[in-house]
């Protein structure tokens, strides 16, 4: 059984989702929640599915092992952000190549980076007089927003969107496309 850690810092509505596609699966299974904020949903959800949670805290997770050995104990093959907020440090990217998978609410390169999550980037569409949007589903690198791509999906903006509108537009998107994308590259990586 390949073993899915899910790191989120909010309310955990994308874990949620994917938690549900990976409910009976076969083969791939959400194993652990691993969270920064005591106080997120995420927590709550991971209970109630009966998930184990990991609270994380940032100096371990930046300047220390990262939590790679709390991950590898776990038996922990990849791990998907799915709106978790810290920049993942280079002894997780190293310890899991090419097994971080991160999905953004935009069309990367556009409006990607430090500070460009949730609305700012939605803000950041609107004020650019972008005529699309979309998602982008991508391996995680040092670097916020950059590592390789594996999948789009975009949407038109509409006139008359505001950041409120398009934030459902691409949720929807994420719904729809982010727990498939994990199962394929699940999939293929596991096919190597």
């Amino acid at each position: 059984m390949t073993q899915l850690a899910i790191f989120a810092s909010g309310t955990g509505s994308n874990a949620k989702n994917i938690i549900d596609h990976f409910r009976h699966h076969s083969f791939i299974s959400v194993s652990l929640i691993v969270c920064n904020k005591p106080d997120a949903g995420v927590l709550q959800i991971a209970g109630e599915e009966g998930i184990p949670g990991l609270l994380i805290e940032k100096e371990p997770f930046s300047r220390g092992t990262a939590y790679v050995p709390e991950l590898r104990e776990r038996g922990i093959d990849f791990i998907i952000l799915a709106g978790f907020l810290w920049k993942i440090p280079e002894a997780l990217i190293k310890a899991y190549p090419r097994r971080i998978i991160n999905i953004h609410p935009a069309l990367l390169p556009k409006h990607g980076g430090r500070g460009m999550y949730g609305r700012f980037v939605h803000e950041a569409v609107i004020a650019a007089s972008d005529k699309e949007t979309g998602i982008t589903i991508h391996f995680v690198d040092e670097q916020y927003d950059h590592g390789e791509p594996i999948f789009q999906a975009r949407i038109p903006v509409e006139p008359g969107d505001d950041p409120r509108t398009l934030a459902r537009k691409v949720q929807f998107l994420e719904y729809e496309h982010f727990p498939e994308v994990i199962e394929r590259v699940v999939k293929l990586q596991n096919h190597r």
